[in-house]
């Protein structure tokens, strides 16, 4: 299915009216974005390494995968609907670049990582879990999340 059409309408909405004329706006909104994105990774980064025994061993892991996870959710919220208006200023450019379909695809799969695997998994005792599931569950996180922020880095080389 080709999405064309949702960028076309993108690209003359009230929203990129607002973020081509109003570059303050827009400012405050990928200022909003950048925030997000670094608490994401944060709360990828706390979450992960305390599954891997490297940060915060003195703190059980439950806890910290229970806080973590209510942050990422946040973050990640914030991400999508600032991301959309930040979109919405070059979005025929966007549909046109590989790196932004690069984006869209590890993030969604990022999102189903965290939400059908990671925290049903982790949402029982982490002591009944192998240690080797869960580090290799935090590494891989810790992976697609990278790829997410990398390739997004990368859509504005491209």
């Amino acid at each position: 299915m080709d999405v064309l059409f949702f960028f076309e309408w993108l690209d003359t909405s009230l929203l990129a009216q607002i973020s081509k004329a109003y570059g303050g706006v827009f400012a405050v909104v990928q200022m909003f974005h950048l925030l997000s994105l670094a608490m994401l990774g944060g709360m990828v980064l706390v979450g992960d390494l305390r599954l891997l025994n490297i940060l915060m061993t003195s703190v059980s892991s439950e806890e910290v995968i229970d806080n973590t996870q209510k942050w990422f959710t946040v973050a990640l919220t914030v991400m999508i609907i600032s991301g959309i208006f930040m979109s919405s200023a070059v979005a025929m450019k966007l549909y046109y670049n590989e790196m932004f379909w690069a984006k869209m695809a590890s993030l969604g799969f990022g999102i189903a990582f965290v939400y059908l695997i990671r925290r049903p998994l982790l949402k029982y005792d982490h002591d009944t879990i192998n240690p080797w599931t869960l580090r290799l569950l935090a590494l891989a996180s810790i992976t697609i999340w990278f790829t997410v922020a990398a390739s997004g880095r990368w859509i504005g080389f491209s």
